[in-house]
């Protein structure tokens, strides 16, 4: 039984779970996927994520995709295999900066707006205006009026987007404290992680039930009938980014794209054409 909404369209908090919940939750995790495993569905996924951007792009849709979550959760990489097969032109990631001054001094959600999708567009938000209801109050980057306002107000923003015709989708990843700590430990001593580890970072692992209050008050607030919150489990991150791909693709009604018997053309005849003798520099081939 899905949970109930109350007058506002907000889900109910004192809603019991689905049998099928309880026995996914008593059976406990699965096991890690294989690499040969997910690297077979994710080529099926990839096919499907193209079939929906031709349809994006015929019926000019405008959808919006929110990503939040505990750090080392997953997001950008989730994000990258979403993207990886796509054409840019259609899928667009936004991740703004530090606001600068000027931004602190406007309608808080104002920077956002302009990135908002047209028509043929999806954007994709690795993390958004949802930072005032979870890393500003958790650091102190803002008041606790501040971020009060956020929740009461947030609905109703959503509200029209939706109601201008803005598919909006949120999602939120999850991953356990255990699982945290290893992610975070794996990115010290690996070169091709120490860019991911900021201050800011070692400053939020220390305030887990800090994120975990303020995230329990943002889904109480703007769990919305309109703008709902989808919660992933990603302490598997291969399971995870299948999982949220095969969810994205189910709340779009595209249509498959239907098979084009292609033909390649013949190519030209020479006429005549001798390659130069130029002084090309050629790159090494030490590989």
């Amino acid at each position: 039984m899905a949970a109930k909404k109350n007058a506002h369209g907000r889900h109910d908090a004192t809603a019991q779970p689905s049998p099928v919940a309880r026995e996914q939750a008593e059976a406990g995790p699965h096991p890690k996927m294989r690499r040969k495993e997910y690297e077979r569905q994710i080529r099926v996924l990839h096919g499907e994520l193209v079939a929906m951007q031709e349809w994006v792009k015929e019926s000019g849709a405008k959808i919006c995709v929110v990503f939040e979550g505990r750090d080392t959760a997953g997001k950008g990489g989730t994000i990258k295999r979403i993207t990886e097969r796509v054409s840019p032109r259609v899928f667009r990631v936004v991740a703004l900066p530090t606001p600068t001054e000027r931004e602190k001094s406007q309608m808080y959600v104002q920077r956002y707006v302009q990135h908002f999708p047209a028509a043929g567009e999806v954007v994709i938000f690795d993390r958004s205006w949802y930072n005032r209801a979870g890393v500003e109050p958790v650091m102190g980057f803002c008041t606790p009026e501040d971020t009060e306002r956020f929740l009461q107000l947030t609905p109703a923003v959503e509200k029209a987007m939706t109601d201008s015709g803005i598919l909006l989708l949120k999602y939120w990843l999850e991953v356990s404290p255990d699982e945290q700590t290893r992610r975070l430990e794996s990115r010290i001593n690996d070169p091709r992680k120490i860019w991911k580890l900021s201050p800011m970072d070692l400053k939020s692992y220390s305030r887990w039930f800090d994120y975990s209050r303020a995230r329990d008050a943002m889904f109480a607030a703007t769990d919305t009938a309109w703008a709902p919150w989808y919660v992933a489990d990603a302490d598997d991150k291969k399971r995870a980014r299948l999982n949220v791909i095969s969810h994205l693709l189910s709340q779009i009604p595209y249509k498959p794209l239907a098979h084009r018997d292609i033909t390649l053309p013949k190519r030209q005849k020479d006429g005549g054409y001798v390659q130069p003798d130029l002084p090309l520099r050629h790159i090494p081939t030490p590989f």
